[in-house]
């Protein structure tokens, strides 16, 4: 599978144009999904020096990225911006700005891992079981018993 992540606010905590602290488990959960042979592309707005700072970070803690702000490694971008950045090709991204927020990153990994929503996986933590759930068992009255 291929993965879009963000670098500020999902690895690392917003300090933009700094780098933040690492937000807990990024890294090490990275790692454990590239060794599962997914493709992680490093899909952010930084650029030119501050892009460059940001992949030297990840590269320290011993994350390469299959991509940085483009689909493959040889994709040619701009003459004058070595990280070509444009609309990325993945199955998934993994972004603070999605709706609802950035899961923390043992979700995150279940969530892949596992192929079930964010909605499942809060489903089986709560117990609750949803309307679709319950499709075929007769309701009972408010009045009931």
């Amino acid at each position: 599978m291929t993965i879009a992540l963000d670098f500020d606010g999902t690895i690392v905590e917003h300090k933009y144009p700094e780098i933040g602290e690492e937000i807990p488990f990024a890294i090490d959960t990275i790692k454990k999904l590239i060794a599962d042979h997914h493709k992680i592309i490093l899909w952010t707005v930084r650029e030119g020096k501050l892009l460059d700072d940001a992949v030297q970070w990840c590269k320290d803690r011993g994350v390469e990225f299959y991509a940085v702000n483009k689909d493959y490694p040889e994709e040619n971008g701009s003459a004058s911006n070595k990280y070509f950045s444009r609309k990325i090709k993945a199955e998934v991204f993994i972004d603070d700005c999605n709706v609802g927020g950035l899961p923390d990153w043992g979700t995150i990994y279940m969530m892949i891992n596992e192929h079930k929503t964010l909605y499942d996986i809060y489903r089986e933590r709560s117990g609750n079981l949803s309307y679709q759930d319950q499709v075929g068992k007769k309701k009972k009255h408010w009045w009931q018993f």
